[in-house]
């Protein structure tokens, strides 16, 4: 029996890599990736650039295993387990299954007792809560908002109506064409509050701004990148 590893790969900063991960990622038979294009080169750069720390250097096949492919290709993947191939599941970037593909993967291998390791490091979701001066006690990781107005809002009054119950920073992904829809759609469901934006974390141009809303509606009025939004309520 193979085991499979969940592998998290650097967010923007190539040297947010661990030790373990480079291991892994080059010495398993299989890596399951969003776009094998975009895991190929990530693959050329990490060994290009930390060839000394890395000791294996198996013949690896990239599966392509995304939103698209996940139902038809996890059968696949589970044979190969099956067979003794160790397998790598990553994302683009960041943690698998974080709002990534792979839980459909992990979920049927845990069922057939395949042996399941998560190979911990580069999440934006904590590096913007730890760098954010809220809260991190507690917190609840909502992942990208609805894309329809209705259920949005929906989604914000039920945060509301519930944040007396358990006091908790909020944290959602935005993606850049959505952003302004969603700070608006805030501002009418909590007021002119104070909130904390991430942008291309752990990459050149990195931020973490702090504001109102209606400063924010400014601040990213053209917004390009990608966007983590943390709030409390009080």
């Amino acid at each position: 029996m193979g085991t499979l590893f969940v592998v998290a790969t650097p967010i923007g900063n190539l040297e947010d890599i661990s030790l373990r991960a480079l291991r892994i990622l080059f010495s398993v038979g299989v890596i399951a990736c969003e776009d094998t294009r975009r895991t190929g080169g990530l693959l050329h750069e990490l060994e290009t650039r930390y060839a000394t720390f890395i000791e294996t250097r198996s013949e690896r096949r990239l599966v392509r295993y995304d939103n698209h492919t996940e139902q038809t290709v996890t059968s696949e993947l589970l044979g190969l387990l099956r067979e003794g191939t160790d397998i790598a599941l990553v994302s683009d970037a960041g943690t698998p299954l974080v709002s990534d593909p792979g839980y459909i993967l992990v979920r049927e291998a845990g069922k057939r007792n395949v042996p399941i390791t998560s190979i911990p490091g580069a999440s934006a979701l904590l590096a913007a809560l730890t760098g954010s001066g809220l809260s991190a006690d507690k917190f609840t990781f909502l992942g990208y908002p609805p894309e329809k107005q209705g259920p949005r809002v929906k989604l914000l009054e039920a945060i509301y109506q519930s944040h007396a119950l358990v006091r908790s920073t909020y944290v959602f992904y935005v993606s850049p064409h959505k952003l302004l829809t969603f700070l608006e759609d805030m501002k009418r469901a909590y007021g002119d509050i104070p909130i904390c934006i991430g942008r291309e974390l752990t990459k050149r141009h990195e931020e973490n701004w702090k504001g109102l809303i209606s400063e924010s509606l400014v601040r990213f009025a053209e917004p390009k990148g990608e966007f983590v939004v943390l709030f409390e309520l009080v």
